[in-house]
């Protein structure tokens, strides 16, 4: 089973923002990983969709790889907290605020997935789901309304203001 990933380090938001557009593609095909990055109305997404690619490509380039991009699928992503930017901002009275801007690794993991495997029985002449089934309960069967809770109460009385 085949699996690479891609990380690109330093970019700028952060990784709480990152998290939320990865937490989309997370499990996904990487066909529709990619579709959901084209109309996810967040900047960081182009950023992401890039590093996908690149995973995807590293997939390729591995040794074993059997060529069809299409049983791929987004294995882990996430985004790790990078080096803050300390910048500071002019105050009322000649004091200072500082501003941190934040910057974020973000790591796509690609796999693919494995083949189906079809279990063939020992035994041709009894079908493998010929195990006994439990039998289902009958609606005559079920608990009366007042012993599931759902009976219906009488409505609570109003008491009046003096």
């Amino acid at each position: 089973m085949i699996e690479a990933h891609a990380t690109t380090k330093y970019v700028r938001t952060s990784a709480q923002k990152a998290g939320l557009v990865l937490a989309l593609i997370r499990g996904k095909d990487v066909n529709h990983a990619l579709a959901t990055l084209q109309y996810t109305r967040k900047a960081i997404a182009a950023d992401i969709a890039k590093v996908l690619r690149s995973a995807i490509a590293n997939a390729q380039n591995k040794e074993g790889f059997n060529g069809d991009v299409d049983r791929l699928f987004v294995s882990a992503c996430y985004a790790n907290q990078g080096p803050a930017q300390k910048r500071v901002r002019p105050a009322p009275m000649g004091r200072a605020f500082r501003v941190l801007k934040r910057t974020a690794h973000l790591t796509v993991r690609v796999s693919e997935r494995p083949e189906k495997v079809v279990a063939i029985a020992a035994d041709s002449a009894a079908p493998a789901d010929s195990a006994p089934k439990r039998a289902r309960r009958t609606p005559a069967a079920k608990k009366p309304a007042a012993a599931r809770g759902t009976a219906k109460r009488a409505p609570a009385k109003k008491t009046a203001k003096k």
